[in-house]
């Protein structure tokens, strides 16, 4: 017979049994419930009238998910896995904010953080193919990074080569105080934002603006392009999916995982 350990292992992190997916569910409601509860407690009249009540089921919630965290240390396979892996992280920083709350005022609102627990819900209804697809979007952005480095390091050039020439234009008698200033404008300008707290008013001034608005479309096209190439080269492989790691990736003809070598599900 099973003792504790094992019985609440197979509750909280297995979600193949009845009791297994019966705590995953109302888990995610709970979850929820106290994302919802930090948003209202934001707003200053239902935080005057309600405030006490907020607080004290926002503090039930942390309470329940420490109890849980600490369940899941107790029951993990493999406690130091667990506790340094991305859900452990997540599981961690959903009941931090609370307990810094007590010293650190404000930090209860980054309780949001707890959304990142509904990320469970692609294990619990076996959504497998979601998950090799985000990983072909993760492996696609990786073989991205040399290429957007150096898109970014150029758009950082400009950027600061345009915000100093934008000063000898206008200078400080039209908002233009100091070349920091301008580097903001131009980043601005060139990413199409407009803000319009700062303006260009001479024509030579307007006409630089101008420019760098027309390139501006054309700067937010390369990176798109970049990832786009990458995304189409990553699903030039097989779209089996592992149902153990839930990687893709995988030659065409493949039964077996090449990363670890567990069964192939048909993309």
């Amino acid at each position: 017979m099973p003792g504790l350990r094992e019985r609440l292992e197979t509750v909280i992190f297995g979600s193949d049994t009845p009791a297994g997916r019966a705590f995953d569910l109302l888990l995610l409601v709970a979850i929820l419930a106290s994302v919802l509860l930090a948003m209202l407690e934001s707003v200053s009249s239902l935080r005057l009238r309600y405030g006490e009540l907020l607080r004290a089921l926002e503090w039930g919630f942390t309470l329940l998910f420490t109890l849980e965290y600490l369940l899941r240390i107790y029951s993990a396979p493999s406690r130091r896995r667990y506790v340094f892996s991305f859900y452990g992280f997540v599981d961690l920083l959903a009941v931090l904010p609370s307990y810094l709350a007590l010293v650190l005022s404000g930090a209860q609102y980054f309780l949001v953080v707890r959304a990142f627990r509904l990320l469970r819900i692609f294990r619990i209804l076996k959504l497998v193919h979601f998950l090799g697809e985000a990983d072909v979007l993760m492996d696609a952005l990786r073989a991205s990074r040399a290429k957007i480095t150096v898109f970014l390091i150029a758009v950082l050039s400009l950027v600061v080569t345009i915000g100093a020439a934008m000063y000898l234009v206008e200078g400080p008698q039209n908002g233009f105080a100091n070349i920091p200033i301008s580097v903001y404008w131009a980043i601005v300008t060139l990413t199409t934002v407009g803000y319009g707290d700062i303006s260009p008013k001479t024509p030579l001034g307007q006409f630089l603006a101008s420019a760098v608005m027309i390139l501006g479309y054309g700067v937010i096209a390369v990176p798109t392009g970049i990832v786009t190439s990458e995304l189409t080269r990553s699903t030039r492989f097989g779209k089996q999916v592992c149902s153990e790691c839930h990687r893709m990736g995988h030659d065409p003809d493949a039964s077996y995982c090449k990363f670890c070598g567990g069964a192939l599900e048909a993309g």
